[in-house]
């Protein structure tokens, strides 16, 4: 069963730090749904920590939503998506193409996220798993930004180690 349902044709970004658990929640719905910043710089450069290939990865990724979009497709975005101006490029795409815009906020603690982080294969910066932690937003600011509905994933999953 999905942890989630989504309207037919939803943006969905998944919004939370590097090893709180996004890609894994991702993983639950159909791998035609998922866009990820990370396989798109692995395709443009062999190497997914390839900073210097976002900006390619970030225009396959919008060929890929409109695509999806266009077709009332739903779409899932594995990125973390905790810099406003990301999210509202994704709430612009949405409004584009008319359709409804979900945010999941991946309420894990610092802690958990960290000892995630440390155990994957590719491990990013653990100052910047901080760094990204400081920018998550609450719900509010998430609704006030344009998304139809925002949902918890201590709330979906019922994770007792979840909230910041």
């Amino acid at each position: 069963m999905l942890p989630l349902h989504l309207p037919v044709g939803s943006l969905c970004a998944l919004i939370g730090v590097p090893g709180s658990g996004k890609s894994s929640f991702a993983a639950r719905y159909p791998d035609t749904w998922r866009v990820c910043l990370d396989t798109y710089r692995g395709l443009a450069t062999d190497s997914e920590a390839d900073q210097t290939a976002t900006p390619v990865a970030a225009e396959i990724q919008t060929l890929v939503l409109d695509a999806r979009l266009s077709r009332g497709l739903n779409v899932l975005v594995d990125s973390t998506n905790v810099f406003p101006h990301v999210r509202a490029g994704l709430l612009a795409r949405a409004r584009y193409w008319q359709r409804p815009a979900v945010a999941v906020l991946f309420d894990v603690p610092l802690s958990v996220a960290e000892a995630r982080n440390a155990g994957r294969d590719r491990v990013v910066p653990p100052h910047v798993v901080r760094e990204h932690h400081q920018l998550l937003p609450d719900t509010d600011p998430l609704h006030r930004e344009g998304f139809a509905s925002v949902h918890l994933i201590s709330d979906l999953l019922g994770t007792p180690d979840a909230h910041r």
